[in-house]
């Protein structure tokens, strides 16, 4: 295998079960993930939302770490958006400080969240989300200890400074995103799963590797693999995509045209939802990695970051055991 695979979750509260639950099961994935040799174990920030646990990656970051030894740990990712890079800053090096060489540091541009969420995030503070590349330039300074001089912050280190620096990766889904990457000579992860247009992502790699040769480009997509391609398909079933599209331009991909609904009138400007086909990898162990395969010769990938929607726990645990890149797939039931 040329790539390395590694595992997104989002911590998903399954019908009739508890946050707590969710987040157990987070716990003993990455555990696994850690046996079957997957490269990566990243959790997400999602706000405000009744099916998903995640929504503090640096806490749940810090109990993973704690609770594996050799599996590389990070976000996927910190809405910046919201944040104060200096508090990041200082969140992800005392992480590092505990688990030096295990912290990746995943930054995302999106909401992560309906707006009502967004005003709350960011209520009592001047920020209009619009200063992301400025805040990422700040924050990849911060972390590499060299703000300018002629920064209005100069001499500002975000301590405890550690010996080994956690790893920066921007996830986005355009070209405009793996420019800003290369630019600041930072890894980058494509979501595929939220855009599917190969244009796009031909687009994204090409500009990406132009201005970063020896970065890491990453490519984040749904896959479901099950023991025949029957089962993976009735797993993948007839999923969508949701978007709304504001007045202003911006696009925000949702979990459902209700959710889309919401989201348009706490926008608060003229609004469209648009719904397409789910771009989901599914089939037996086989055909997923022949898959991969094509797609990371197409495409230069060094590594894919598997996100797996589906609401049937066991065969979500099964699908990531059917891939795992040391061939350890004698599936059991996580423990509850």
């Amino acid at each position: 295998m040329s790539y390395k695979l590694s595992i997104l979750d989002q911590s998903p509260i399954f019908p009739g079960t508890t946050a707590s639950h969710a987040l157990k099961q987070t716990v003993l994935l990455a555990q696994k993930a850690e046996e079957w040799g997957y490269r990566r174990f990243w959790v997400s920030e999602h706000h405000n939302a009744e099916q998903l646990a995640g929504s503090s990656p640096e806490v749940l970051i810090s109990y993973l770490l704690a609770q594996t030894k050799t599996i590389q740990v990070g976000s996927g990712g910190v809405m910046l958006q919201h944040y104060s890079p200096y508090k990041v800053a200082e969140n992800f090096h005392v992480l590092s400080n505990l688990a030096p060489g295990r912290v990746d540091l995943g930054i995302g541009k999106a909401p992560g969240g309906l707006p009502l969420s967004t005003k709350a995030l960011q209520y009592g503070t001047v920020n209009d989300g619009k200063d992301i590349s400025d805040r990422l330039s700040f924050l990849v300074d911060l972390i590499e200890n060299s703000v300018d001089s002629t920064h209005p912050l100069a001499g500002i280190q975000a301590t405890p400074i550690p010996q080994e620096k956690p790893e920066i990766f921007l996830l986005g889904a355009s070209t405009t995103s793996a420019r800003l990457a290369a630019e600041l000579g930072i890894s980058f992860v494509f979501a595929k799963f939220i855009n599917s247009d190969d244009r796009v992502l031909e687009s994204a790699a090409n500009h990406y590797r132009a201005g970063f040769p020896n970065g890491r480009f990453i490519v984040s997509l749904a896959v479901i693999a099950a023991p025949t391609q029957t089962e993976a398909d009735q797993l993948a079933g007839n999923r969508k995509i949701v978007k709304v599209h504001l007045q202003s331009g911006r696009s925000v991909t949702v979990q459902s045209i209700e959710q889309a609904e919401v989201f348009g009138k706490q926008s608060g400007e003229p609004y469209e939802i648009t719904e397409q086909e789910a771009d989901i990898i599914a089939g037996t162990p086989d055909y997923v990695t022949k898959v991969l395969s094509e797609l990371q010769k197409t495409y230069r990938v060094d590594e894919f970051i598997i996100h797996t929607p589906i609401e049937q726990e066991a065969a979500r645990f099964q699908s990531f055991q059917l891939l795992s890149p040391l061939g350890i797939t004698n599936a059991q039931p996580l423990n509850r």
